[in-house]
């Protein structure tokens, strides 16, 4: 009997030392993006935005890795079996994950006033980022789908053969598809770190997390429109932003959001971008669409429901971008 506890012991060890090096993995930025190539012009955004992911790679992510392994070694430890060290892992990494943070917190100070001013800080730093992340996602979005308009001209103009072009094409489409994979990971990290932000705030301020419920239960449902004359999509809610598609009058088109003016709609085909507002109708009532700015404050509840919005607003950015990839790098727009 003791030769098996001592064995569990050290396989409860080794699951500890495996989740450190699990904590400790990471890529460099040339596998991620990479390496340079003297004729992407885009390439400096491409570097923008990686570099801002890498401040949502930092330590509030260890509360998964912390909660695996304690997970892994109670579950290994009290069933004597791997299945029980692979249950105990997986229930201990949402745990973790979620209340990583909070419990981080609490074991440096217990006084309500320090935890509220750490929290309200580390969560304005998080929105900062994420505009910053944000703008950087945008430009250099733009960016590639202006390389895409530049080698239409260049095909149109006869500077270049259209095979020349298609081969242009398929060169800035699979940039894009790292792009936008890219993209996806810093989300995926968005997200976790928000659910752990949500926790502290909910900790400190009792009713957060059901004001961000009800939040994200106020948005409109889906509803059918028709376009009331020819219109632009674009890629972001922004008049300045790459015109990826176009409605025709009387199109019919499902808006599933928006803001500024703008509606997010998808096409039958499976296009979504943004098209003005006033140029869609919902029966006879004009489709109007929220501000995207943001509430006022610093307090914990409030800067928490505006972490909730910029993660939000960004996972939507990299969902259009996604499907506007899907043909917006062909010869013939």
């Amino acid at each position: 009997m003791q030769f098996f506890r001592a064995t569990r012991l050290r396989q409860g060890v080794s699951l500890i030392a495996m989740a450190g090096l699990l904590g400790g993995c990471v890529t460099t930025q040339e596998q991620r993006i990479g390496a340079a190539d003297p004729s992407d012009q885009c390439r400096p955004y491409v570097v923008a935005l990686d570099s801002t992911g890498n401040f949502f790679a930092e330590d509030i992510m260890k509360g998964a890795f912390i909660g695996a392994a304690g997970g892994a070694l109670l579950g290994g430890l009290l069933s004597g079996s791997a299945r029980g060290a692979a249950i105990g892992a997986a229930t201990g990494a949402i745990a973790g994950a979620a209340t990583g943070y909070w419990v981080a917190l609490n074991q440096q100070s217990r006084d309500q006033a320090v935890l509220a001013g750490r929290v309200q800080g580390d969560i304005g730093r998080e929105n900062a980022e994420i505009d910053r992340t944000q703008q950087a996602f945008n430009a250099l979005m733009d960016c590639r789908f202006a390389q895409a308009k530049a080698v239409r001209t260049d095909v149109a103009d006869r500077r270049i053969t259209p095979d020349q072009g298609q081969a242009r094409m398929t060169q800035i489409r699979g940039w894009a598809d790292r792009d936008i994979a890219n993209a996806r990971q810093i989300n995926a990290r968005l997200e976790t770190r928000g659910a752990e932000f949500e926790v502290a705030a909910d900790n400190l301020s009792p009713g957060t997390k059901d004001q961000i419920a009800a939040q994200k239960a106020a948005a409109p449902a889906s509803r059918q429109a028709v376009a009331t004359r020819a219109a632009p999509v674009r890629l972001r809610p922004d008049p300045a932003a790459p015109e990826i598609a176009s409605l025709a009058p009387r199109d019919t088109v499902t808006v599933t959001g928006g803001r500024d003016g703008f509606a997010l709609i998808e096409t039958p085909s499976g296009m979504r971008g943004y098209a003005p507002a006033d140029t869609l109708r919902v029966g006879n009532a004009r489709v109007v669409t929220p501000s995207s700015a943001t509430a006022s404050g610093d307090d914990v509840r409030t800067l928490a429901a505006t972490n909730v919005a910029k993660r939000d607003n960004f996972n939507q950015s990299v969902q259009v971008a996604e499907r506007a990839s899907a043909g917006g790098f062909e010869l013939t727009s």
